[in-house]
C-alpha cells in the first residue's frame, strides 16, 4: 500500500503509549492488520522529535504506519505530546486516527474519544481505566499521561483503550494483542481502509 493515492500524503496512526510491553502489542497487533510500525518511536519517553518521526514515516515501505508516543508519567505537555502535534499538523501526513491510551497519571485534562474497546473487546460509547474497565462519564473520556494534545489536533477518530499489551494480561502480544488489533481495525473501517492486511 503506497501513500494515499489522492492526497500524496502518507497515512498515520497514532498510538499513546511507548514502553517495551506496549511497543511488542503494537507491532503483533499492526502486523495483523497489514499496518507498518515506526518501532523507533518507542521509549519512555518518546526518544525521537517530530521532525524525525515525519521522516521514517515518509521512508516507510507502504502506509497506513503506526507510530508511538509516551510522556513516561509526564502530566504536562511533554516530549511525546510535543511530537504528535507536530506530526498531526505537518502538510505530508494524513492522521487516520489516534488509540488514547489511559494511565493513572493525575492532573490531566482527558481527552474525548469517539468510543473505546473495554478489555473484553467490547465497543462501548464511555471511557475506560487503565485495565480496560469502562468508566462512566458525561461524553466518555480517557485520562493519560500522553493524551491531552489529540484534542487540539483535528485527528476524525479516537479510540480508547487500557494499557496496551497488559489490560489484566488480556491485551498480551502471545495472545495477539486483540484489543489494540480492534482498536486499529476500527480505525481502518472507519477511514475506508477495511483491507489493510489483504493490500500487500
Amino acid at each position: 500500500m503506497a501513500q494515499h493515492q489522492e492526497t500524496g500524503k502518507r497515512r498515520v496512526i497514532v498510538v499513546t503509549d511507548g514502553d517495551q510491553v506496549a511497543r511488542r502489542a503494537v507491532e503483533e497487533a499492526a502486523s495483523q492488520v497489514g499496518c507498518r510500525v515506526i518501532s523507533r518511536s518507542s521509549g519512555n519517553p518518546t526518544p525521537l522529535d517530530g521532525e524525525q518521526i515525519v521522516n521514517l514515516v515518509k521512508h516507510a515501505k507502504h502506509d497506513p504506519v503506526v507510530v508511538m508516543f509516551d510522556d513516561n508519567g509526564n502530566g504536562d505537555f511533554g516530549l511525546g505530546e510535543q511530537a504528535i502535534e507536530y506530526l498531526s499538523k505537518h502538510p505530508d501526513i494524513e492522521v487516520l486516527g489516534a488509540v488514547a491510551v489511559a494511565s493513572n497519571t493525575p492532573f490531566v485534562e482527558g481527552v474525548h474519544v469517539d468510543f473505546s474497546i473495554d478489555q473484553n473487546l467490547r465497543l462501548i460509547q464511555d471511557g475506560v481505566d487503565k485495565d480496560g474497565i469502562p468508566v462512566k462519564s458525561a461524553d466518555g473520556v480517557v485520562y493519560g499521561d500522553t493524551v491531552d494534545v489529540l484534542t487540539d489536533c483535528n485527528i476524525p477518530i479516537i479510540v480508547g483503550v487500557g494499557d496496551i499489551g497488559k489490560m489484566q494480561g488480556k491485551d498480551h502480544f502471545m495472545k495477539g494483542a486483540p484489543i489494540t488489533k480492534a482498536a486499529f481495525l476500527e480505525i481502518l473501517k472507519r477511514s475506508g481502509i477495511e483491507d489493510a492486511a489483504d493490500s500487500h
